[in-house]
């Protein structure tokens, strides 16, 4: 497989692909573990929730983005990239569990936008520190 990769065109249209599929199945598993529908939320104009999604999906983004940077094989960037993806999916179980006044997903069905700014936020700081700690 990584000589399939070998052309610069090729391996970036490869990475792209994988990080695309990468970004989907991440979204259905927070789709699986969240208490509303997500696009159901967005196509009735759910600020929040929009937020709360572009956030993990930023974060997803950038954990790979890291790994790309980093890893040499498709494979070790893969895994580094699902990796990090198990940290931000906990990071979402931390913020509910930081919370304890309130439920974020709740709050989110409201389109309470800042729990939707803060949840946004953490996804794309913690992304960060993920990232830097890749190897």
């Amino acid at each position: 497989m990584e000589a399939f990769f070998s052309h610069e065109y090729v391996y970036t249209a490869g990475v792209y692909s994988i990080v695309v599929i990468s970004i989907i199945i991440a979204l259905a598993i927070f789709e699986w573990v969240t208490k509303y529908g997500t696009w159901n939320e967005i196509e009735k104009g759910n600020i929040a929730v929009a937020l709360a999604t572009a956030g993990k999906i930023f974060g997803v983004a950038n954990v790979f983005r890291h790994s790309i940077m980093v890893n040499d094989s498709v494979l070790a960037m893969l895994g580094w990239g699902a990796y990090g993806f198990v940290l931000l999916l906990f990071v979402y179980f931390i913020f509910e569990f930081l919370t304890p006044r309130f439920k974020v997903d709740e709050e989110l069905m409201k389109n309470n936008k800042a729990v939707g700014l803060l949840s946004f936020v953490l996804s794309v700081a913690l992304s960060y520190v993920i990232g830097a700690s890749i190897g």
